[in-house]
């Protein structure tokens, strides 16, 4: 699986921005997906997790009701819907695929496949 997670850029807090992480190399439908963030000087933390079908998700706490996961296995692209931006938001985003267990999805060890990562930079 290959991802290319793209839509980072510097907004200001209270705004909004979505990443975009497009996969290939298998069939997008038949696993699920998940977003993590690592910002400066910190570890990389779970932001939220999306089942195959995209009928479940699961959020941080820190998120919760700010962001929205999605996904359009038509497009096999995952989206990550962020509104209210705070400063601490400021991270690189990165997309993961494929977790071992649904159970674990908020570790980023149960993930053999990321992307690149997307800079998000809110400023105060």
């Amino acid at each position: 699986v290959q991802l290319q997670a793209s839509g980072g850029g510097l907004v200001q807090a209270g705004g909004s921005l979505r990443l975009s992480c497009a996969a290939s190399g298998r069939t997008f439908s038949s696993y699920a997906m998940g977003w993590f963030r690592q910002a400066p000087g910190k570890e990389r933390e779970f932001v939220a997790a999306i089942r195959w079908s995209g009928g479940t998700t699961y959020y941080a706490d820190s998120v919760k009701g700010r962001f929205t996961i999605s996904r359009d296995n038509a497009k096999n692209t995952v989206y990550l819907q962020m509104n209210s931006l705070k400063p601490e938001d400021t991270a690189v985003y990165y997309c993961a695929a494929d977790p071992r267990s649904w159970t674990r999805v908020g570790l980023e060890g149960e993930y053999d496949y990321w992307g690149q990562g997307t800079l998000v930079t809110v400023s105060s």
